[in-house]
């Protein structure tokens, strides 16, 4: 017995102060380009929005006490989280913008593109009250917020282009949302470009909304994805794949169309009513909007980003846009889950290749 005890205490000892007994803490490191209203630390729109107000990614992770999920909201969007990816501050960003994205890769922050966050986003053109503006050839001359170095920026200056204007025949004003939204109720803007935030606004009537993308070119939209750094995704592949996982759970129930109704509640969690919301995804499906796929008409629309971005001297450097995609994680996530036909694909040009089954027998309402 004695000879076994000297033998037997050293092993626990062993084992005790082994990494099997303590894993090393992790935080994973999120951020998103935007918060609610006065500040609200909710998201919107998106399936980032989804993810991090439902926390999926924290119940993936709740029953790995050495691993932490933590969100940071930005206010400054999309260029502040590029600061914070420069800066080594985050792992992964989650409704990050088409444009800001383009920019980053440009300036050599090194990511992977794992996924979308929203397809087909539209955008508004809001004009105060009593503005004779009627239609985007009416802009010329008047002053307009537009919030530069988000994806709205590029978005609207193709609209402008297909009315056969350019910023220069508009005096722009570089507002966030909430700089926007203040600026037209104070009447020190004539109108500005934006999003679902605009549409509390015109439902107490204080603005008018003579133009919107959602019945336009699909190419007059935006788009956002998720991030994550080479470093993280190299030394935590199986993290990752856990992350995208989650992260695949939170579009499916967002683009259910029987979630509809629920899914304004939870981005009401911003500030911005469920109303505006409605309004927002009305006349299209779910599953279009809330797309994690990174098809071919995605690709198209991040090339033209990439250029026109360049052409305007937004870019150190051409993008190229292939090798920047990293798919095993969506597809293998996509396929564990028996979603693989869940949402549409479409075309270069926005012709779908097939139909989503998540709408299948439903219609958008």
């Amino acid at each position: 017995m004695s000879v076994f005890l000297l033998i037997m205490v050293p092993a626990v000892v062993f084992c005790s102060g082994s990494g099997l007994a303590k894993a090393e803490p992790i935080v994973i490191r999120i951020g998103y380009p935007g918060l609610g209203v006065d500040n609200r630390p909710f998201a919107y729109g998106g399936i980032a929005a989804i993810a991090h107000a439902e926390r999926y990614i924290e119940k993936e992770f709740e029953n790995d006490q050495h691993i932490k999920v933590e969100w940071t909201l930005f206010r400054g969007a999309g260029p502040a989280v590029n600061e914070a990816f420069a800066s080594g501050q985050l792992d992964f960003s989650a409704g990050l913008g088409d444009l800001p994205a383009i920019v980053h890769r440009s300036n050599g922050i090194k990511t992977k593109w794992l996924a979308q966050s929203d397809v087909h986003t539209p955008i508004f053109l809001a004009v105060r009250k009593g503005v004779e503006v009627n239609r985007i050839e009416d802009l010329v001359g008047r002053k307009i917020a537009q919030f530069r170095g988000t994806n709205l920026q590029l978005a609207a200056d193709r609209v402008l282009a297909a009315h056969g204007l350019t910023e220069k025949n508009i005096k722009f004003i570089n507002l966030d949302f909430a700089g926007s939204v203040a600026a037209l109720l104070s009447g020190n803007i004539d109108g500005a470009f934006g999003g679902v935030e605009v549409l509390e606004l015109k439902r107490r009537g204080i603005i008018d909304i003579p133009y919107d993308t959602k019945d336009d070119k699909p190419e007059f939209s935006r788009a956002a994805g998720l991030y994550v750094t080479e470093e993280f995704e190299a030394k935590h592949p199986e993290l990752v794949q856990r992350v995208v996982n989650a992260y695949v759970r939170a579009a499916r129930w967002g683009a259910d169309e029987a979630n509809r109704e629920a899914l304004n509640d939870v981005y009401a969690k911003s500030g911005i009513p469920a109303q505006s919301f409605r309004e927002y995804f009305s006349g299209q499906k779910l599953a279009d909007r809330l797309n994690p796929l990174i098809d071919d008409f995605v690709i198209e629309r991040y090339r033209d980003q990439a250029r026109r971005a360049l052409d305007y001297g937004l870019l150190r450097r051409p993008v190229e846009i292939e090798s920047w995609i990293d798919r095993r994680y969506l597809e293998r996530a996509l396929a564990e889950q028996h979603l693989e036909t869940y949402w549409p694909r479409s075309k270069a040009d926005g012709t779908k290749l097939t139909e989503a089954a998540a709408s299948a027998g439903s219609k958008a309402q």
